[in-house]
């Protein structure tokens, strides 16, 4: 058993879970392998929501797995996100989850490959 914030976890794999579980947190997170402006990521990221896209940011923020750093300099307003130490220690993980979709889209003939 696992707690945080007097929230439980019965398991590693929930744990796991509360980071990267979701529809795009892990979408997200694979882009920030390369620190990334804001720009850069929604244009990476189009068919998440602006709102969903700076909700999970912002959650992943909390969690301690990357960094927002606001440039004061002239309109527009330059914002970068990248992964904190902690959070890079998810890398080997969403390239396998990476790996596995591939080796699942080459070998199913129900998913069709769109580029």
């Amino acid at each position: 058993m696992y707690s945080i914030d007097d929230k439980q976890f019965p398991c590693s794999t929930s744990l796991t879970m509360k980071y990267i579980g979701g529809k795009w947190k892990a979408v997200i997170l694979i882009h920030l392998i390369e620190k990334k402006r804001y720009s850069e990521l929604r244009k990476e990221c189009k068919v998440i929501t602006e709102r969903t896209l700076s909700l999970q940011l912002k959650e992943m923020e909390e969690d301690g797995l990357i960094i927002r750093t606001v440039y004061a300099s002239k309109p527009p307003l330059r914002v970068d996100y990248e992964l904190t130490e902690f959070g890079r220690t998810l890398i080997p993980l969403l390239l396998s989850i990476a790996e596995w979709g591939k080796q699942t889209a080459k070998s199913n003939k129900k998913i069709t490959v769109m580029e």
